[in-house]
């Protein structure tokens, strides 16, 4: 066995402090319903338009954000689209799927600031820009759909919530230690004082909402890709650069990014110069600001 599948394997077996908190998952803030029948729906085969505009049509806030999506400068279309299914052709499945679960997670990271160090939605902006950042990543290798990468990087950091709400008292207190150990990186914090880290968390409860393999990659793995096998690599090396470019802008929380520097192995694996990267640094905080706007309130 090779030591990324090793790793991965080790990976594989769940922290008793992360089976402990989503064994109930009542108190956990959960996707809504419609939200997870979208993402089923996009990964059926055999769904329709018709199928996905009558999930939609169920969700009058979610049908607003999509018209206000589609009518958005980010598509720049000519004329205002002012029904759904119009919307869905326009916008594609993928899309549609991501619109739903941002729109979803923008609820969960609407938390009160719980610590003076933490406020979820700066870890919410932070999300964005990681989002805003892959799909440019995504654009620039043409490894990964763009769309694909777009939510795997709004979704890498969403354990911290599940730890947030499950471990609240040990997670303020690990938030709380990290100011005066800056050597101490956040998830060796996670580890001492939590037992686990967000990417153990992550990980676990996208197997409990049953989404794709890749996205749960994502979340447990996004810190340290090169350790997948390497055919699962791409999507969260992607997002690891990403995760550093976003930290780079100094929008959001960033205290979870564990470096500065991008491994040469990692830009190696996605055909990166460091021209690439400075390209796509040079305009991230105007498309950050941009994919801010269409799901702000």
């Amino acid at each position: 066995m090779t030591q990324a599948k090793m790793n991965a394997a080790v990976d594989s077996e769940v922290p008793p402090i992360v089976e402990m908190c989503l064994q109930d998952v009542r108190h956990i803030a959960t996707l809504p319903v419609v939200a997870l029948k979208i993402l089923r729906l996009v990964e059926d085969i055999k769904s329709t338009v018709e199928d996905v505009n009558k999930i939609i049509a169920s969700d009058p806030s979610l049908s607003i954000r999509i018209l206000k999506v589609v009518n958005s400068s980010f598509y720049g279309l000519p004329q205002k689209i002012g029904s759904i299914d119009r919307a869905v052709l326009l916008l594609g499945f993928n899309a549609v799927k991501n619109i739903a679960l941002a729109t979803s997670l923008h609820k969960l990271f609407r938390a009160e600031r719980i610590s003076s160090h933490f406020d979820a939605r700066d870890l919410w902006m932070h999300s964005v820009a990681v989002a805003t950042g892959a799909l440019a990543l995504a654009k620039k290798t043409g490894l990964v759909l763009t769309e694909e990468a777009f939510l795997a990087g709004l979704i890498h950091d969403v354990g911290i919530m599940i730890e947030m709400q499950a471990c609240r008292q040990k997670f303020i207190e690990m938030i709380d230690t990290l100011p005066g150990e800056q050597s101490l990186t956040f998830r060796q914090a996670e580890a001492r004082v939590l037992g686990a880290t967000h990417e153990a968390f992550g990980a676990a409860l996208f197997r409990k909402w049953k989404f794709p393999k890749k996205l749960e990659d994502v979340a447990g793995f996004h810190h340290r890709p090169m350790q997948l096998p390497e055919s699962d690599r791409m999507l969260p090396a992607i997002v690891h650069v990403a995760d550093i470019l976003a930290a780079r802008t100094g929008l959001g929380y960033t205290r979870t990014v564990e470096t500065d520097a991008i491994d040469q192995q990692v830009l190696n694996t996605l055909g990166l110069s460091k021209d690439d990267l400075e390209a796509i640094a040079k305009t991230l905080p105007g498309a950050i600001q941009e994919t801010q706007q269409l799901f702000s309130d």
